[in-house]
Parts: structure tokens; C-alpha cells; sequence
């Protein structure tokens, strides 16, 4: 099995630190194309239990 470039050049994933930096920069790097949530503002009503049928609040009937 061939090892991935980056294991294969420092023989291993390296220090706990080293492996948690990378893993910080892969993230940061992620999160540049990450974008809001459509209807964010509505997860709070989600949380708390509120009713939607098709996308839209169902009112009480």
C-alpha cells in the first residue's frame, strides 16, 4: 500500500499537536466556502417544537 504524500514524507501523521493543526487548517480553509443556512432564523422554532408542513409554519387550527 503506498502511503499518502504527507505521511510518507514525515513517516507517520506526526506530534498530537501537529495532527491538530491540521486538521484546525483544513477547517479554516473549509469554512471559506461554507455559506448560511435558507431560513436559518427558523432553527430556533425547530428547536422548540414548533410545526411545519411543506416548509411553511402550520398555525394552530
Amino acid at each position: 500500500m503506498r502511503l499518502p504524500w504527507r505521511t510518507k514524507k514525515t513517516r507517520g501523521i506526526g506530534s498530537r499537536k501537529a495532527c491538530l493543526t491540521m486538521v484546525f487548517k483544513l477547517a479554516q480553509a473549509a469554512q471559506r466556502g461554507w455559506h448560511a443556512l435558507c431560513g436559518s432564523d427558523l432553527i430556533p422554532k425547530v428547536i422548540d417544537g414548533t410545526v411545519f408542513v411543506d416548509g411553511e409554519l402550520k398555525l394552530a387550527a
